[in-house]
Order: structure tokens, then sequence, then C-alpha cells
């Protein structure tokens, strides 16, 4: 029973920062870049956002890592709705990120959620 409820922390922590990073892309994509892919201002805005939330959040929030937020809003925008999907890690996503294949990468997300969940 605690190893079960101590899973189920794990992975609700996991989804909830997966669901932040992803938000933040949105927000910098659609709020900051007015829906492009990159700003007019360019990089200049990503330095600025990773020094805010270094300063406010502490580590985590490094230049590379906005733009994998950025990129991960930009490959998981189309689709089903924010609360059906993102069941995987941080790591996880960015994993797959590389990957090119659309099929490859459900697949992928098949055999990773399964192992999440006990399948």
């Amino acid at each position: 029973m605690l190893n079960k409820a101590r899973n189920k922390i794990v992975n609700t922590v996991n989804q909830t920062m997966v669901l932040t990073y992803y938000e933040i892309g949105r927000m910098i994509v659609e709020d900051e870049q007015n829906g492009k892919d990159r700003a007019d201002y360019g990089k200049k805005l990503l330095v600025i956002l990773s020094n805010k939330l270094t300063q406010d959040f502490g580590k985590g929030f490094s230049e590379t890592t906005i733009k994998q937020m950025r990129s991960f809003y930009i490959k998981y925008a189309k689709g089903q709705t924010v609360s059906d999907k993102f069941k995987l890690s941080w790591s996880h996503y960015l994993k797959l990120m590389r990957i090119d294949d659309e099929k490859e990468i459900n697949f992928y997300e098949i055999v990773e959620s399964s192992k999440i969940i006990g399948v």
C-alpha cells in the first residue's frame, strides 16, 4: 500500500511538472512570440526568462531548459486536450522530442506509459 501511494505521488509530481513546463512553453509561444515559432527579439526573451525563473525558483531554468519547454509546447500543442496526455516524466519527453517519426514516438509513449501504470 505504501509503495502504491509513493508511486502515485511521484507520478502526480511528474505530471504536474510536465504540465507546468508545457504551459510555460505555451506562454512563450502564444503570449510572448504571438504564436510564432521564434520571437522577433529572439534569444533575449529566453535569457531574461531564464534569469528571472532562476532568481525566483533556483536551479533548473537554464536557457536550454527554457528552449526545451518552448519546443515541447510546439511539438505537443496539436491533438487531444492537455489533461489527456503527459503521463510520462520530463526526461521521457526530452528523449521523445528528438525522434522525428510520429509512429515511433507513439510506440514509445505507449510502452513507457504501460511501465508507469504497471501493465
